[in-house]
């Protein structure tokens, strides 16, 4: 195709990839009750690493026992977690794709394992029918950065080229974004440039222990879908305050800081929020929401909507699809 944009090379941060095709992190139910990775993980990942696509990231792996997001997940809170996704890393980069994972805390939507505690910025509730979660002190923050950078230097070390921060889809870290589960009124609250201070401490820690020149991003819910939630430009006003500090690239989602759902969810349905980011933080993006074809991809990047182009369920189904597009 004249023109195409999908199949040419591009740079995250330091790192050069084939295409702009992104398998990005999708829960794939299969971790152990401990949180390790299984021979299923290598193996799904394996495989599309294979089927063509430019950039593979891990699906959301836990940085502490407290902030798992469920009994079967994948975590990297201690050193035995690290041989199983160093096997990962190893089968993924043999394929030629450079691959990342994906940091995360639950915070108010973690199942805790032996009942450990329920944090949140706020003690509020995700719904009625969820548990109270604690507020916050300040030595729980400081050991949920430390967290976060010892899961970085962890992952590192097991091979993996790029780190992604999840702080979409109500996690801890886009909890502490949104005003309407941040209530607090210390330095970690208020307005915007409070509310996204743990994002930026996070972010600093991890650059300190990863260098320059491996790439860090961050993955946002560019909306909340509920009055007075956030909004695609107070995100990227925040983000916009992290430029400069070490962060590589946006990828774009929306939603999951309460049940409420997208008003729409046609194709490319996020792909306005990953422009928005895009033009104001003049940061790389990853789009992402309901994308399936070839059509859609070059839409996407001709129109200056994203810089990359992540596929989810299509890809769990074809795992070729990027060679097919």
């Amino acid at each position: 195709m004249d023109g195409s944009l999908a199949f040419t090379p591009v740079r995250l941060g330091a790192l050069r990839l084939k295409n702009r095709i992104v398998l990005p992190p999708m829960q794939q139910y299969q971790g152990t009750a401990e949180g390790f990775a299984t021979a299923y993980h290598l193996h799904h990942y394996a495989r599309r690493a294979r089927g063509g696509v430019g950039l593979v990231i891990l699906e959301s792996t836990a940085i502490a026992a407290e902030g798992r997001l469920m009994a079967d997940d994948i975590g990297i809170f201690t050193e035995a977690h690290v041989p199983p996704l160093a096997a990962i890393a190893g089968a993924v980069k043999a394929e030629g794709v450079p691959v990342m994972v994906q940091l995360s805390h639950g915070g108010r939507k973690s199942r805790p394992q032996g009942g450990g505690r329920l944090l949140a910025p706020s003690a509020i509730r995700y719904t009625a029918d969820d548990g109270m979660p604690e507020a916050m002190t300040a030595d729980d923050i400081a050991r949920v950065v430390a967290a976060f950078a010892t899961a970085a230097e962890r992952a590192l070390a097991a091979g993996f080229d790029g780190i992604e921060l999840h702080a979409a889809h109500g996690y801890l870290l886009h909890q502490f974004l949104s005003p309407l589960s941040n209530h607090r009124n210390d330095g970690y609250g208020g307005g915007p440039g409070g509310r996204v201070r743990l994002l930026a401490e996070v972010l600093a820690a991890v650059r300190s222990v990863a260098g320059p020149e491996v790439p860090v991003t961050i993955r946002v819910s560019a909306a909340d879908y509920d009055p007075g939630g956030l909004t695609a430009a107070e995100v990227a006003e925040m983000l916009a305050g992290l430029v400069g500090q070490g962060l590589d690239g946006v990828h774009v989602s929306s939603g999951g800081l309460t049940p409420t759902p997208p008003p729409e969810t046609g194709p490319g349905y996020q792909l306005g929020f990953a422009r928005e980011i895009r033009e104001r933080t003049g940061l790389p993006v990853i789009g992402v929401g309901n994308i399936r074809g070839r059509a859609q991809v070059e839409a996407a990047l001709q129109g200056g909507m994203a810089d990359l182009v992540a596929i989810g369920r299509p890809l769990l189904v074809h795992p070729d699809l990027a060679r097919v597009l």
